[in-house]
């Protein structure tokens, strides 16, 4: 049976940074490892729309979060954070371990946060120093219009732009200069298309400045230490090797896609497959649907287990089931990364197949069909 990866993180790899990544290892101090340091760093900084600098941490997307911070903010500091998911309410929970008072904006499961819900908060705390914004919540597949309220933010505050673009950065339009965004973090296990372990931080010189005057404790996770060694296409400890020349190999196949391209496939993926579902006669959790994955009800007569024993098991399709107050009621369905359309072909008729056997009635085809219709009106 051969097995297919449709979670949103770890994604699937391409064969090319498997193999350039089963080399054998060099030295990270030396002119070979800085030249491929340098090539990163420079598509990076493609990636993310930016000139400014993108740091490489080992570590996983969430350590990149907490390096921001640790590395910007002081104790009693108030950030405003928006929390619509399991993943928004990580940040909302992580800073206040660090003394920093936190303005939680909360929104229902499948929401994303608003102009008008986030508004008020500028004016009531002035002196807030960033606010927190989820591009894509993992947990829900909700979008949130970052372009839109990092104008927001922007107009009515000083504050830092600060996102977790963990999940959307490589599947939906970012653009961090033009937007005006000062923090974005994203993981190596989603759009990069290479195994877990790295963290990228994108930083603005706002956010730079902001370094200079952090008070909380750090060490590994301490900004201003990566930001000097990334001058030189270094890092001040011991990187993931192996994962920083897979993903030299990644960052060079999206530069060959077109970053507008990426954003475009991801795109039209993300609508076959919801589609696709809906022909099936299922159920779309998310009212702000996200580019990278495709969050589902699972029909209240089938059991979440049998349903992903069936699909992993008998087909070789693995989903990631629901989280928090959700978790055995949705599943997910990933288009995040190394994707085709033939690959939304191949769970949709799986997921139909799966649910015929669950007991569910539908018509067999009819999600594939949609499918296919969606892909090609695009």
């Amino acid at each position: 049976m051969k097995k297919r990866l449709f979670t949103p993180g770890p994604t699937p790899i391409p064969e090319s940074v498997l193999l350039k990544m089963a080399e054998p290892i060099i030295h990270h101090r030396n002119p070979e490892f800085r030249e491929v340091a340098a090539r990163v760093n420079k598509n990076l900084q493609y990636l993310f729309q930016t000139e400014q600098p993108v740091l490489t941490l080992t570590s996983s997307g969430t350590g990149g979060v907490e390096s921001t911070f640790v590395s910007l903010f002081s104790p009693g500091d108030t950030i405003i954070s928006c929390n619509g998911g399991k993943f928004g309410e990580r940040w909302v929970n992580m800073p206040r371990i660090f003394g920093i008072t936190v303005v939680e904006l909360s929104v229902p499961w499948g929401s994303v946060p608003t102009e008008e819900q986030l508004l008020p908060l500028l004016k009531k705390y002035p002196e807030t120093k960033a606010v927190y914004l989820t591009h894509s919540e993992t947990s829900t597949g909700a979008a949130t219009d970052i372009k839109t309220l990092a104008q927001v933010i922007r107009r009515n505050s000083n504050a830092l732009v600060c996102v977790d673009g963990i999940t959307a950065i490589g599947a939906h339009e970012f653009r961090f200069d033009e937007w005006g965004i000062d923090v974005c973090v994203t993981g190596s296990q989603k759009g990069l298309m290479i195994p877990p372990g790295l963290a990228f931080v994108a930083l603005s010189q706002r956010a730079i400045a902001a370094l200079e005057h952090s008070a909380i404790p750090k060490f590994y996770f301490d900004l201003r230490k990566a930001l000097k060694s990334y001058k030189e296409d270094d890092t001040p400890w011991t990187p993931a090797i192996s994962l920083i020349i897979g993903v030299d190999d990644a960052l060079q196949k999206i530069r060959e896609e077109g970053i507008e391209n990426i954003w475009k496939r991801h795109e039209r993926l993300a609508a076959s497959v919801r589609a696709g579902v809906q022909a099936a006669g299922l159920k779309l959790f998310s009212n702000f649907p996200s580019y990278a994955v495709t969050p589902v009800w699972l029909p209240e007569n089938i059991q979440w287990k049998k349903f992903n024993s069936l699909l992993k098991g008998k087909y070789g399709i693995t989903v990631a089931g629901g989280q928090g107050a959700f978790k055995e009621k949705i599943f997910r369905i990933s288009h995040l990364g190394y994707y085709d359309e033939l690959d939304m072909v191949t769970v949709i008729s799986a997921l139909e197949l799966t649910l015929n056997e669950c007991g569910f009635s539908l018509t067999l085809g009819a999600g594939v069909a949609a499918v296919l219709h969606s892909l090609q009106s695009k």
